[in-house]
């Protein structure tokens, strides 16, 4: 379970360039104590550029992203990717390689990362190989072995996609869990009512920049910009 003091996140005028697109554009955010934040935007908004570039996988081309507060990053911090990274190892190995190298002890490691298949009900596929877990077995194992590190906060891209309901319905309920337990949640999606049901707060992105920040049913109910009003219509793919 975290604990202590609440990190808080900065982004503070980031701009990322790939190549000659401009994926981010000033983006200017603050994240702090136990949020739950749903960004939300068209295809090429920036959703996923803006998780790895918070989590710290891509550098800002300006600007920066900046913790304060208590466990700072890499221990304060962790992702899920929309298509699990696995290791060729058993479920179990997967969640003691990610406690090995955030340095936890010999001792600990196995009763840690079986806790944390405990936690996602995974407990039975210890022993199987990671790589031959069904989709939403995986997406667990993923939320498993971040969880193991007991974040501060937590980035999730696109957690539920390409999941069927029963699964994506497990990892939304997984999701409330971290929650409860006291991790702060930033995650993208297109699945608007995991949106509504799983965020306090949305951030619509629009060509890389903040159309808007605005509490979840206000934002569902009456959203403050045109690009907002026409996601939610269905006119922006």
């Amino acid at each position: 379970m975290a604990s202590g003091p609440a990190v808080r996140l900065e982004a503070r005028a980031v701009t990322m360039r790939l190549g000659d697109v401009l994926a981010l554009d000033g983006v200017d955010l603050a994240f702090e104590g136990r949020v739950r934040i749903a960004l939300l935007g068209a295809n090429g908004a920036g959703k996923s550029v803006l998780l790895r570039t918070l989590h710290g996988l891509m550098k800002p081309t300006t600007g920066e992203v900046a913790w304060s507060g208590e466990a700072p990053p890499p221990h304060g911090q962790a992702m899920v990717f929309q298509r699990p990274v696995l290791l060729r190892r058993s479920a179990l190995g997967n969640v003691e390689y990610a406690l090995a190298v955030n340095g936890v002890r010999d001792g600990e490691r196995a009763t840690q990362a079986a806790e944390a298949l405990a936690r996602v009900r995974l407990s039975h596929v210890a022993t199987r190989s990671a790589r031959t877990l069904s989709g939403g077995e995986q997406q667990r194992l993923a939320i498993a072995r971040a969880w193991a590190l007991r974040p501060r906060m937590l980035f999730l891209d696109e957690p539920t996609s390409n999941l069927d309901p029963t699964a994506a319905g497990e990892i939304e309920r997984l999701m409330g869990e971290v929650h409860e337990a006291g991790t702060a949640l930033v995650f993208s999606t297109h699945h608007l009512g995991l949106a509504r049901r799983a965020a306090d707060e949305i951030v619509f992105l629009h060509r890389g920049r903040v159309a808007e920040r605005t509490p979840a049913d206000l934002f569902f109910r009456s959203p403050r910009s045109p690009e907002a009003a026409s996601y939610l219509q269905g006119e922006l793919p």
